[in-house]
């Protein structure tokens, strides 16, 4: 089983959009892919058109009285499943810190549906936490899409920060440029300059799109509701380039 974050300290970088159509398009492979919605926003879950979960169920699962499984919801997309979100997930942190290898919580719970999945893909709130280490330690490959401005170039410098610090391995970060206009000078300038300067910089980038944004009224991922669509196009070849990052083509 693998595990993707998607995840950046910056919110409002396309963080749930490429998760969404990234699950989809691996479950479109044939592939029993798990969607995790851990943003207490809960917007993957009100794209797959699912109702949030009840807000004790997440403690029971941190606290070890639950199995994950029970937890698990089944979309309209055959192969792709979706933990939705709750309330509850605003005090995950806590919820965790009240457990034994506090930092290390969330791999075990995954390791749970590791014979019904093959990949899980973890929507991650923003911020840096407790939780955030979580993600650290359970994704075998951290996602972090970066907009090519000053403000989310800062943001990718601190999570970077942040892994030398707790000795945590690089390598398992992969960024890709997100909302991305290449007819702003300062846009192609930032992506031009980080894709020289840091390694496993995706040469496809997503760009600002109005169709991404109605995902919401399409109520699906856009490389399922507009296949034919530029965004679409974008994200299949932005999975296309993962996959033979993370050797998995």
């Amino acid at each position: 089983m693998r595990v993707f974050g998607l995840y950046n300290i910056k919110g409002g970088v396309g963080k749930t959009a490429a998760a969404v159509n990234l699950a989809y398009l691996s479950s479109s492979e044939g592939e029993k892919t798990l969607l995790w919605d851990l943003d207490p926003q809960g917007a993957a879950t009100f794209y797959f058109r699912q109702a949030q979960g009840i807000e004790s169920s997440v403690r029971k699962v941190v606290s070890g009285k639950t199995d994950i499984g029970e937890l698990v919801k089944h979309t309209a997309f055959e192969n792709l499943s979706i933990i939705p979100s709750d309330l509850a997930m605003r005090n995950l942190d806590i919820l965790l810190e009240e457990t034994k290898k506090s930092k290390t919580r969330l791999r075990d719970i995954l390791d749970e549906v590791k014979k019904d999945y093959s990949r899980v893909f973890l929507d991650c709130p923003p911020g840096i936490s407790l939780l955030s280490e979580n993600i650290f330690h359970a994704a075998d490959h951290l996602i972090v899409p970066v907009i090519p401005t000053t403000l989310s170039e800062r943001t990718l410098g601190q999570i970077r920060d942040f892994f030398e610090q707790k000795d945590l391995d690089k390598k398992h970060i992969a960024v890709f440029f997100s909302m991305a206009e290449k007819r702003k000078r300062l846009h192609r300038e930032t992506m031009e300059r980080l894709s020289g300067e840091l390694k496993r910089v995706c040469a496809v980038s997503i760009p600002y799109s109005s169709e991404i944004e109605k995902m919401g009224l399409y109520g699906r991922p856009i490389t399922a509701a507009r296949p034919k669509s530029k965004a679409a196009a974008a994200y299949r070849a932005l999975w296309d380039e993962l996959k033979t990052l993370f050797g998995l083509s």
